[in-house]
Formats: structure tokens, sequence, C-alpha cells
């Protein structure tokens, strides 16, 4: 019996060790980025003196509902025709691939270079179709957004500028929301994405350690995607693949927090439950994939060494929030049964600096976006509590495909629906893209629920409060998870 509570109190140590040394992390980016921002001027307005080549790739898959939008925009993009490609990779099979034949007929007719490139195999996903197009591919640069984005007609204007070393061979720019305030998922998703387009990628660059590539909204030097060896289909995440191996070959990655690049939210739990995956699960397979690489690198600091270790396992918090919330019930009993490890709890109580770090990590995004204060810290103290819960909701469907990524089992890239939803009362339930069935996790997410009211209840049972704050924000998220998980499958 005491080899199962040794066991379960180490294993919970070095869960709540990893959550705490990720947290650590992310309060030193905060703090590189608010020092970046507090040394940095007012920044010289450039122009570009000459115009490179720059093709546009645009890779679609059956997205019937914002192709033809997506096109509009970039042809509406301020740079000079001679100078500009667009290549419309599509993969579809579906009325997709007449929408965009006809509007690109159009624009063909309007005097665009602009190419309809359509693929029936599919090979390779959307690494796939990235690479056949910069096989043929007239520019020096390449820029990339995906079907939900609505580029700015100042996009390359404002990217371009920014390379202006031989060596800069990336350019990323910001996210911004087209349906921020739609509905309570799209609300949380957005309070999360703004930290990561804001302190995180910030606090990276502005530090010099790696920073990734978002997968759409950047601008490439073609001759830095073919010297790190191309796109690759070996992972889910081939945007977050490319970019390590291009900067452990010395290229160096831009980011631009003042450039934003609207796209749309994800607006129902199961399409947001698809890009949570595949973001994670390719995380994962990244990281068996490259932090070998990154370790054994002798051009790599030690520091950026360190911050791009917890970057390529960031996928693996939802692996120790899911385990420690398991363990988390087991350890209420050894506490009131085992004395002589009072001591050890008493330690483990400096881990729950983890939650302060992480709401300076998050205060910090939100007053960003601020400028009144003090509507910003009400809109943190508002936000901040259930982002976490939400999130930690996520942990058993995203720590599922973690572990796939880990263990080397291949799945398909399953890109998440988009709705065509800009203004926000638009209305997504006849989408034929989102899959109305219930998945048999939802029941197991709902269990989880439950399980974590019962572990409050147990708390109360023993005078044991300790624990009842993660029991409460863990019953929340796997509660809200489950509801709409049901809730948009049967809209």
């Amino acid at each position: 019996m005491l080899i199962l509570v040794w066991a379960i109190i180490i294993i919970y140590g070095v869960l709540s060790c990893f959550i705490f040394l990720y947290s650590l992390t992310q309060l030193t980016l905060t703090l590189n980025y608010r020092k970046a921002n507090k040394n940095k001027g007012a920044q010289p307005l450039k122009k570009l003196d000459k115009f490179p080549m720059v093709t546009i790739q645009l890779p679609i898959f059956n997205e019937q509902y914002v192709s033809e939008r997506l096109i509009d925009a970039t042809a509406k993009i301020d740079y000079p025709k001679d100078k500009l490609e667009i290549q419309v990779l599509d993969d579809s099979t579906d009325e997709t691939f007449e929408l965009i034949a006809n509007k690109v007929g159009a624009l063909q007719q309007d005097g665009f270079n602009i190419k309809h490139i359509h693929r029936v195999n599919r090979q390779g996903y959307k690494a796939g179709a990235l690479s056949a197009g910069l096989a043929i591919c007239e520019g020096d640069y390449v820029a990339i957004f995906d079907a939900d984005f609505i580029p700015s007609q100042s996009f390359l204007m404002d990217s371009l500028i920014h390379f202006t070393q031989n060596k800069i061979g990336l350019v990323q720019t910001k996210w911004l929301h087209l349906n921020k305030n739609y509905n309570f998922l799209t609300r949380m998703q957005a309070f999360g994405l703004d930290a990561h387009f804001t302190v995180e990628q910030g606090g990276r660059n502005a530090a010099g350690h790696f920073i990734n590539f978002n997968g759409t909204a950047g601008v490439w030097r073609k001759e830095c995607i073919n010297d790190a060896g191309g796109w690759e289909s070996d992972t889910l995440t081939e945007d977050l693949d490319l970019s390590y191996r291009a900067q452990l070959k010395g290229w160096e990655f831009k980011y631009l927090e003042g450039v934003g690049s609207p796209a749309e939210l994800p607006a129902a739990m199961n399409a947001l439950k698809t890009q949570q995956y595949r973001w994670n699960k390719g995380a994962a397979e990244c990281a068996v994939k490259n932090l070998d690489k990154v370790i054994k690198s002798k051009d790599v600091s030690n520091s950026t060494k360190v911050y791009a270790i917890f970057h390529l396992m960031n996928s693996f918090v939802f692996v120790c929030i899911l385990l420690t919330g398991l363990l988390s019930g087991p350890l209420m009993y050894i506490k009131s049964i085992y004395f002589e490890f009072g001591y050890l709890f008493q330690l483990a109580a400096f881990f729950s600096l983890s939650f302060v770090f992480l709401a300076f990590f998050y205060w910090t995004s939100t007053a960003m976006n601020y400028e009144n204060k003090t509507k910003g810290f009400l809109k943190f103290i508002g936000s901040f509590p259930i982002f976490l819960s939400v999130y930690m909701g996520l942990s058993l469907h995203n720590a599922l495909a973690v572990f796939e990524g880990y263990a080397g089992k291949k799945s398909p890239f399953v890109r998440t629906p988009k709705f065509n939803l800009i203004k926000n009362d638009g209305v997504w339930k006849n989408n034929k893209y989102i899959s109305r069935k219930i998945n048999p996790l939802t029941y197991v997410e709902l269990f989880l629920s439950l399980y974590f009211i019962a572990a409050i209840g147990i708390g109360v049972y023993l005078g044991d409060s300790g624990l009842m704050p993660f029991h409460l924000m863990l019953a929340f998220g796997f509660g809200v998870i489950a509801f709409f998980s049901v809730v948009h499958a049967t809209r």
C-alpha cells in the first residue's frame, strides 16, 4: 500500500513540477515582452523602395462558405499586379471547386496572375498542397493565408519591409478576430490567442528565442523554405515543424505585433475540438521529431534551448492537468491518513505560484489590448478564471491527442470547419461540415465533471479546502465542454 502511496505522490509531484516550470517560462516571457515594449520608441514609417516578386498561396479544402471571401480579399491587396502571383491550392472534393474555378476565371479576365491548382489525391494534406505550389511558384517571397482569413490591403507592404537582412526567413503577423464576440467559445478563444500573439510570440522574439510560423498570415523567403528541407507532412503541424528546421539552420524570424490579419474563430465545440486535436497532436509529433535536434545543436544557446523545450512540449501541460486532477482525489485521502507526508504537501503548496505566474501572463496581454486599464482589469477578472477552467476541461480531449502524437500514431489532417461568421449574429447551424454525432468521449467528460464535484464534497467532508479551487475549475470546465459538445452537435 505504501508503494502505491509513494507512486501517487511522486507522479503528482513530477507533473506539478512541469506545470510550475512551464508557468515560470511564461513569466519570463512576460518580463521579456514588457521590457521590450518599455524600451521600444516610436518606429519610423518605412516604405518599400522596390517590389520583389511575391506569391500568395491560399490552401483550401472544401471551404464552400469562405473560399470566395478569401480570394476577393487577396485580390484587393495593394501590390503591383506584375509582381504578384496568387495560387489557389485547391484540394476540394465538393462544390467549392466550382466556386473557386468561377472566381479565379473572373479575376484572370481582370488581369490578375492567379492560378487554380487543383489536386485530386490530397497527398500530404496542407503540407503537400503548399509543397506542390512552391515547386512552380514565381515569387521570391511566399505569403500564406488559410481559408478563414481576410488579409488587409496593406499586408504585403507592411510585411515585406521587415526583410531587412538576408538571414530573415519569415515575417509572422498577429491574428485578429472577425467574430470575437459571437459566443462564449469565441470569446474564450480570443482571450487565449491574444496572449499567444502578444506576450508569447513577442516575448520570444524580443529575447532572440525561437518562434513559430502560425500556419497562416505570414511571409516566407522561398530560399528559407527550400534550405530547411521544404514542407513535410509527417506531423499535423507542418508550420511548427518547418519553423524549427529553419531556425536550426540559422534563419531568423521576425514577429509583427503591429500588423494584424483578421480571421474567423470556430464557433462550435466540435470545430474547436478538431482544431485543438490537430494543434496538440501536431505539437507532440514535432517534439518527437525536433526536440533531440534542438538539445544537441551546438549553434543554439542554452537559454534558447530551454525555451524551445517548453515551446515544443507545451501540449504536455494538458496531460499534466488531466493526471494531477485524477490523482488529486486519492491525494486528499493520503493527506488525511498519512500525516508523515505533511511536509511534502506543504512543499507542494509552493506550486500554486503557477496560477499567479499565468495570471500575470494573461493580464499583460489583456492590458495591451485595452487603453482603459480599469475596463481591461475588469475584463481580465471576468475572463481569466473561466478561460483557465474551459481549457482544463479540454485536457482529456487534448491529452489523448498528445499521447497519440508521442506514440507515433498517424491520423489524417482534418481541417477546422469555417462558417463565414463576420457579424456576431451570423447563423451557422446549417453548416454541412459540422459533425452531428456526439463523440463517446463527451460522456467521459461529463463523468469527470461529476468526479470533481464529488472531490469537492470529499474535501468538505475531510475538512481539506486546499484543492477546492482546482476541483471547482475542473468540474466547471469539464461540464462546459460536455454541455457545448452535446448542444452544438444537436443544434
